[in-house]
């Protein structure tokens, strides 16, 4: 029936309410059933045993199910067939009684044998992929993969509704590969991206020409923009009927002042969704071979900012109280009050051997991580020239897999644009 000069036409079936019948209820009707289920069909399955999936089917009553062998005439008043039975001479009194009665006709067993193919198929923000490759199903997928992840990491442009109002986007630890599809896909569709110094720098050259970029890095010592700027400057852009991303480094919530931006636009009615993003206090220590918990060692990990100093009246940090647990601690934003903070902890009970790493721009071409203890820390970090940003561990999980004794995941290749 095939003929390469006559390719299939392509078409989407309104299957709401229209009967569809299934011959067979094996893995073939399970990877297919909810798909017609999810378009509407009234779908009626003939065989005399189906999959525990398929089966909860019918006793959900997403389906009917008929226990017995095809019969002739169980094609009557259906729009759609799939035969799927291991019983060749039923599949083709099924196909003859399709054929006879015009009824697109499926056939898992003998594709040049069916009047219609199923396309691989994938659904991205309301749009469905359907590809046909002729009589090839591996490479028709492999094409759908290549289409639906373009879609959904922003990598494949295409016309979306546009949509204005804010999205808070956590970028990651720095390695652009490490923010979410969801944040890649919202930074393709932006108008506007304001943009923090930790955020994945290396995205915003991936930025259509019309999109504006904003600075808002907030470096240490040096220029900055204030927080209400850059809470006047989402406000103003949204109004304007712009779609805004807020890119950030890490998690718009940790220690990242997403709530407060969040609540600034709240106040002006202006609609804001808040992607997590990868923490820098979980992902750059993983980077650098450190788990923050690891069996027998650490229960459990505290997080704290170090950008103000123990002896700082500002401090909302019980260091004291941190002093006591045996687990990790991971600080953020701590290098020049390092020395302080190690001398506070000793101060009230954590031993001055217990092991601490500096990784600095962690997950970035530039990472490298620094070694001591709560004793040395201090003077280790200025001799080394450790400078912001870093991410500091302190407990006994850093010794687990000291610099050199035990290798880290290797660094993935580069996949080629068309991602072959």
């Amino acid at each position: 029936m095939g003929n390469p000069a006559h390719p299939a036409y392509p078409v989407g079936l309104r299957l709401t309410g229209r009967r569809v019948v299934v011959i067979g209820g094996g893995q073939v009707a399970q990877r297919r059933l909810p798909a017609l289920i999810a378009a509407g069909a009234d779908v009626l399955l003939v065989s005399p045993s189906a999959t525990p999936s398929v089966d909860a089917m019918a006793e959900t009553g997403e389906i009917r199910w008929e226990r017995r062998r095809y019969q002739d005439g169980d094609l009557d008043g259906a729009w759609y067939a799939l035969i799927a039975t291991r019983d060749r001479e039923a599949n083709d009194r099924a196909s003859a009684e399709a054929e006879a009665k015009r009824v697109w006709c499926v056939r898992a067993d003998d594709a040049e044998a069916a009047t219609a193919w199923t396309p691989a198929t994938g659904r991205v923000e309301g749009v469905t992929v359907a590809v046909l490759s002729g009589n090839d199903p591996r490479r028709s997928a492999a094409v759908r993969d290549a289409v639906v992840e373009g879609l959904r990491d922003g990598s494949l442009t295409a016309a979306r509704p546009h949509t204005p109002g804010v999205a808070l986007v956590g970028g990651g630890p720095g390695d652009p590969d490490l923010i979410t599809v969801r944040g890649r896909r919202l930074l393709a569709e932006a108008d506007v991206v304001i943009a923090d110094r930790l955020g994945p720098r290396d995205l915003l050259d991936e930025l259509p020409p019309h999109v504006e970029v904003i600075d808002a890095a907030k470096i240490p010592y040096g220029r900055f923009m204030a927080q209400e700027a850059i809470n006047n400057a989402l406000i103003e852009h949204a109004k304007a009927g712009k779609a805004v991303v807020r890119l950030k480094g890490g998690d718009p919530y940790v220690f990242g002042r997403g709530m407060e931006e969040l609540q600034a636009l709240a106040e002006h009615g202006i609609p804001c969704t808040v992607v997590p993003g990868i923490s820098s206090s979980i992902s750059v220590p993983s980077a650098a071979g450190i788990p923050v918990t690891h069996r027998g060692v650490a229960h459990e990990f505290t997080v704290v900012s170090g950008h103000v100093g123990p002896d700082d009246p500002r401090s909302l940090v019980d260091w004291a109280a941190l002093a006591k647990l045996n687990g990790t601690l991971v600080v953020l934003m701590g290098v020049d009050k390092i020395g302080l903070i190690a001398e506070a902890l000793v101060k009230h009970g954590r031993s001055a051997d217990t092991p601490v790493a500096v990784i600095q721009e962690g997950t970035t071409a530039t990472q490298r991580r620094v070694d001591a203890t709560l004793a040395t820390v201090g003077e280790t970090v200025r001799a080394e020239e450790v400078r912001p940003p870093a991410v500091i561990v302190i407990g006994e999980v850093v010794a687990v897999n000291p610099p050199g004794e035990l290798p880290t995941l290797p660094t993935l290749p580069e996949l080629p644009a068309n991602g072959a």
